[in-house]
């Protein structure tokens, strides 16, 4: 397992903003893709790569290429999707796939209310997004259900994340590699993250 906190002078900018209470629903979408953008480029500094040749204007050489079909990008819904199209602008050919949690607003539990996955997604490399890593609970459950379906290379992307979050899904999945942007104070008694940016979700879609 591997813990990449990123320290970041452009990454700390956009999260400056994107905490500002009143960063409008557009801007704050727009930062969430800029941020999941940045930190794709060292999430995959590992991606399977592949030869090709390729024909310049004066010969013809031998390059690598990334092999796009061996990525799935798993969003947890919902807030998961506003970090997507981060994830797609550097690989738009990565199949996604959807995992559905909901939290207990009484106990914090996770619940699993939906997946849909990609044919194949056992021999993926499969990268869950999700904003916030607060208990850990749905990332845990995530990963768990991912490795039931065969997935043996998982990695796990937040831009915020409780020392919580952190240590649980470090504790409970090794093996996965875990890239937040940046790890707040706390959680409060309703399991928000303190400083935090509130509900990410309800700010992607402006439920609330």
């Amino acid at each position: 397992m591997s813990l990449m906190v990123f320290d970041h002078p452009l990454i700390k900018h956009k999260i400056a903003i994107l905490r500002n209470k009143n960063t409008p629903m557009k801007e704050f979408r727009e930062l969430v893709e800029e941020i999941t953008l940045v930190m794709s480029y060292e999430a995959f500094r590992d991606a399977p790569m592949h030869k090709v040749m390729v024909e310049t204007p004066l010969e013809t050489c031998e390059q690598e290429m990334v092999d796009e079909r061996s990525i799935a990008i798993v969003p947890i819904l919902r807030a998961g999707l506003g970090m997507v199209n981060g994830v797609h602008s550097i690989f738009p050919n990565a199949r996604v796939g959807h995992v559905g949690m909901y939290r207990d607003e009484a106990t914090a539990i996770p619940h699993e209310y939906y997946c849909k996955l990609p044919e194949g997604i056992e021999n993926m490399t499969a990268i869950l997004l999700d904003p916030m890593l607060a208990t850990g609970g749905s990332a845990c459950d995530a990963v768990a259900l991912l490795k039931r379906r065969g997935v043996k290379k998982i990695k796990f992307m937040a831009i915020i994340a409780a020392p919580q979050g952190i240590r649980r899904l470090t504790e409970e999945h090794p093996d996965v590699d875990v890239f937040v942007s940046t790890c707040d104070r706390d959680l409060n008694e309703h399991c928000y993250i303190l400083p935090g940016l509130g509900d990410a979700g309800d700010r992607l879609y402006g439920t609330k």
